[in-house]
């Protein structure tokens, strides 16, 4: 197991616990629609890589290690790149915070962030030497 993964992991889904809060007590009614909508998005894209963190946390002591931990860097990474901007770009289009010019860049290095930690979590899988046995 990679404890820092775990950790963060567990962080960060508290994180999305909360801004869905924020979301639905607070920004609904300061946003159109698609805006809120937007805001999800990036939610459930957070809530997703939170999974996806925590199964490289456990998978870590079972497979390529070097492999994994590049995965869950990934993952943070795309986390933070890509719900990350999408938050900003909600609360910027309810004028909570200043306009950030060319903050929507970095959601596409986000997302290619995710789809990297999701092919070298395959890879490390895909190519470790020893398999993993069922419970009887």
């Amino acid at each position: 197991m990679h404890k820092g993964f775990l950790k963060t992991a567990a962080l960060l889904g508290a994180l999305g616990v909360i801004l869905g809060a924020f979301e639905t007590h607070f920004l609904k009614s300061r946003v159109a629609e698609g805006s809120a909508n937007v805001f999800e998005t990036g939610l459930r894209y957070q809530f997703y890589h939170v999974f996806a963190l925590l199964a490289v946390g456990i998978l870590y002591g079972s497979f390529r290690k070097s492999i994994l931990r590049l995965a869950g860097i990934f993952f943070i990474a795309g986390i933070i790149f890509f719900s990350g901007t999408i938050y900003l770009i909600t609360l910027m289009s309810a004028d909570m915070i200043p306009v950030i010019s060319g903050v929507a860049l970095a959601a596409p290095l986000g997302g290619t962030c995710l789809i990297l930690g999701w092919i070298l979590m395959f890879f490390a899988i895909f190519t470790a030497k020893k398999q993993l046995t069922s419970v009887k």
